[in-house]
């Protein structure tokens, strides 16, 4: 076995290595290509317009994608670009709108990984004969059994298993990641003493397609009845004020709510059919139970056989946050997570990621998509009686 546990000596084992453009892929390009890997490298083209293709931290457009050109001419590998952009559109874009529109909190980075580049990219890389695909993500793989398992990093602060989660068996099994092992600090310096131009180059942002940040200049532009005025409503029922679109808000949200109020109030429940914003104090916010959809289950056994006393694991439910305990349960066909300690900010269509525990070397176990969460009694009940009182008539 050499070094990516494949059969072989490197010179015979073709790897292809998804280029960003950044520091991260270049090391792995550059890594590989000493230890004598059949190195190819292959950058995606997924949109070519506006203010993101040229701001520092973007990735996959314009000047990333000459930054991957110098850097395989440096390392003296064939580089091909590869136009994905109508694809990108339709699996990542469209369904991130869509998503925002009615509500939820969407994350395109795991949208991106299981559809363009772990599925289409991982074809493609099977196409030219690879016996794998390599990227930069800062996560760990090794053999379990017949197959191989994903770990948490080395670098905690880089850790990108939160965004991996969605990665499936067949796919763990092609992909490797050579930068599981090694802090930033530490791969920033091997950029450098290979003289690759993009040593010291900003880190890529969550998301690459979004100019400045703004989610609302994006999806207004593309959905704008999301931009549809409507009423800001206390939880316990009191219309405080009016806001300009829902897309502008995001649960757990205090600041710039766009209301004057003596008490802290949070952003706690967006009513997309009704164009409601409805805030409340943080203990509404305050989340115990999470539903699931859209199961990446990668435990040793299959989740109908985990008990009805459930799974006791750790679960990751904002990308900032560490893993917490929690216990998994599945039955009847429906999947939910119990949080220990409980979450704030939980909003619908963020991930729930499992791990067998809260360490650096911590299995990542999957995860599904927040479905719905429950609240304290007191908020469910105040929730509930604002969904049955019937909609604002529209303004003429």
């Amino acid at each position: 076995m050499n070094s990516l546990d494949l059969p072989g000596l490197p010179k015979d084992t073709r790897v292809v290595v998804a280029m960003s453009g950044g520091v991260d892929s270049s090391v792995v390009a550059g890594l590989l290509k000493r230890e004598g890997y059949d190195v190819v490298g292959v950058t995606l083209q997924l949109y070519d317009h506006g203010a993101a293709t040229h701001r520092a931290g973007s990735c996959c457009a314009g000047q990333d994608i000459d930054d991957a050109r110098r850097v395989s001419e440096t390392l003296g590998i064939p580089h091909y670009v590869l136009d994905y952009e109508e694809r990108f559109r339709k699996a990542v874009i469209d369904p991130f709108t869509e998503s925002y529109v009615a509500g939820e909190t969407p994350i395109p980075c795991v949208s991106c990984n299981q559809t363009v580049k772990f599925a289409d990219l991982l074809a493609t890389a099977q196409e030219l004969g690879a016996d794998a695909l390599a990227t930069g993500h800062y996560i760990r793989s090794r053999a379990n059994g017949a197959h191989r398992a994903l770990y948490r990093p080395v670098d905690a602060d880089r850790d990108q298993s939160y965004f991996l989660f969605a990665t499936t068996q067949a796919q763990i099994d092609y992909l490797r990641f050579p930068l599981g092992g090694l802090p930033k600090p530490a791969v920033r310096a091997i950029a450098e003493e290979m003289g690759l131009a993009v040593a010291a180059k900003h880190d890529s942002q969550d998301i690459c397609f979004v100019p400045q940040g703004k989610y609302s200049d994006i999806i207004a532009k593309l959905k704008p009845a999301a931009a549809n005025p409507g009423e800001i409503v206390h939880i316990d029922g009191r219309v405080l004020g009016r806001h300009e679109g829902i897309l502008r808000y995001t649960i757990g949200q205090r600041r710039g709510i766009g209301i004057a109020s003596g008490e802290p109030l949070y952003v706690v429940h967006l009513d997309a059919d009704r164009a409601r914003v409805i805030v409340g104090p943080r203990e509404a916010l305050e989340t115990h139970k999470i539903y699931l959809r859209q199961i990446n289950w990668l435990g040793d056994g299959p989740l109908s056989e985990i008990g009805e006393a459930g799974m006791e694991l750790f679960a990751k439910v904002r990308s900032t946050r560490p893993p917490r305990p929690a216990t998994l349960h599945h039955r009847n066909g429906a999947t939910w997570v119990e949080l220990a300690d409980g979450e704030s900010g939980v909003a619908p269509g963020q991930a729930c990621v499992l791990y067998s525990d809260d360490g650096n070397d911590a299995r990542v176990f999957g995860g599904g998509f927040i479905e719905r969460s429950e609240r304290g009694a007191e908020a469910e009940a105040m929730l509930s009686r604002l969904k049955a009182r019937p909609a604002p008539e529209p303004a003429q």
